[in-house]
C-alpha cells in the first residue's frame, strides 16, 4: 500500500488570465477547481497510473468536504482527520500571453498536537512492512520543523519506507532522518546543502553526498532541464521534454507518484525514471492540477532521453 500524507491540503482555484497586469482590472477567461496539496496530487496521479493509495491528512469545512468528495469520485480512498477551520484555498494564475504561472497560496491554519497524532495513527493503520508513506508539502503553522524527521523515524520502526517532498527546515531536519527517498528541486537542494552549484555534475555530486549519508534515492527536479535520479550505484539524467505548458503545478508531484508506482509495481529503476519524465511532462500539458492523461504519457515515453552520468 501507498499512503500519502498532506498536512496542509488546499482547494486549488486555477484561473486563465491573458495579459495579467498588476494594478489593473484583470478579467478571467476560465476557471477550474481541483483538490490540491502535494500528497493529494500524488494520490491523483497514482490513481491515473492504476496504483491504489490512501490519502490522509487534515481537512476542514466546506472546502475540505469538496476535496474529499472529489477524491472519492476518482476512486481514491480517504482517511482524513477533520478540524473546524476551513481548508485553505490557493489561487493559480495562468497567463498564456506572458507565459507565466503565478501561485498565491494561503497558509495552513494551526492545528493541535492531538490532531497531528491522529493523522499519524490513521497513516499507520493502513501500513504493513515494506509499504510506502509519502510525506509531502508544508506543515501547519506552529508545527515543529522536526515533524517529518520524527515521523520518518517512527514509520521506519514499523517497516515503512518514507518518500519525502519538502523544503526549508522540514527538508533539512527530514533529510537528517534518512528517508528512503527525497525529491528536492535544484534550489531546495542548494538550501539543504548550504551552497550554490556549478552545473549538472555538481548537483549530482551533492545528491550523491546525501546518498552516502544514508538516503537510498535522491531525485532532483531541474524544471525544463529535466531531472537527476541518484542512487549509490547509478546516476541518471532525464532530459527535459519540450511540450506546450498549460500549468506547472503538480509536475513534481507527478514525478513523486511515478517513483512510488515504479517501486510498488516492481519496475526497474531506469524504467521508473523514464516513465517519471513522461508523466511529469504530460502533467504540465494539463490545466489546473489534474492528473496527466495516460494517452499523452504513452506518446511521450519513446521521446524520453536518459543518460548515465559518471561521477
Amino acid at each position: 500500500m501507498i499512503v500519502t500524507v498532506t498536512l496542509t491540503p488546499a482547494l486549488d482555484k486555477t484561473v486563465t488570465l491573458p495579459g495579467f497586469t498588476v494594478d489593473k482590472v484583470n478579467r478571467i477567461q476560465s476557471l477550474r477547481l481541483d483538490a490540491g496539496g502535494k500528497g493529494i496530487n500524488v494520490s491523483k496521479v497514482l490513481s491515473a497510473l492504476g496504483t491504489p493509495s490512501v490519502a490522509t491528512g487534515i481537512l476542514g469545512g466546506s472546502t475540505g468536504r469538496f476535496i474529499q468528495k472529489s477524491l472519492e469520485e476518482e476512486g481514491i480512498a480517504c482517511d482524513f482527520s477533520w478540524v473546524s477551520q476551513d481548508t485553505r484555498t490557493n489561487l493559480k494564475v495562468v497567463d498564456p500571453v506572458n507565459h507565466t504561472n503565478t501561485d498565491i497560496n494561503e497558509p495552513g491554519a494551526p492545528v493541535s498536537a492531538d490532531v497531528l497524532e491522529e493523522v499519524f495513527a490513521k497513516t499507520c493503520a493502513h501500513l504493513t512492512p515494506g509499504d510506502i508513506v509519502v510525506l509531502a508539502g508544508k506543515a501547519p503553522q506552529g508545527t515543529p520543523d522536526t515533524i517529518f524527521a520524527d515521523w520518518t523515524r517512527r514509520l521506519r520502526e514499523q517497516g515503512a519506507k518514507v518518500y519525502m517532498d519538502a523544503d526549508a527546515a522540514l527538508l533539512i531536519e527530514g533529510a537528517a532522518a534518512c528517508p528512503a527517498l527525497i525529491k528536492p528541486n535544484d534550489e531546495e537542494l542548494s538550501r539543504l546543502m548550504g551552497r550554490r552549484f556549478d552545473g549538472i555534475e555538481d548537483i549530482a555530486r551533492a545528491a550523491m553526498e546525501l546518498v552516502e549519508r544514508g538516503i537510498e534515492t535522491v531525485v532532483v527536479s531541474l524544471g525544463g532541464d529535466g531531472a537527476l535520479f541518484v542512487r549509490k550505484d547509478l546516476v541518471l539524467r532525464g532530459q527535459g521534454l519540450r511540450v506546450p505548458v498549460l500549468s506547472t503545478v503538480g509536475a513534481g508531484d507527478s514525478m513523486m507518484a511515478t517513483l512510488c508506482h515504479g517501486a510498488a509495481s516492481g519496475k526497474s529503476f531506469p524504467d521508473t525514471c523514464r516513465l517519471a519524465m513522461a508523466v511529469s511532462a504530460a502533467t504540465v500539458m494539463c490545466p489546473g492540477t489534474q492528473a496527466a492523461d495516460m494517452n499523452t504519457v504513452r506518446e511521450l515515453l519513446p521521446k524520453v532521453v536518459l543518460e548515465e552520468i559518471h561521477l
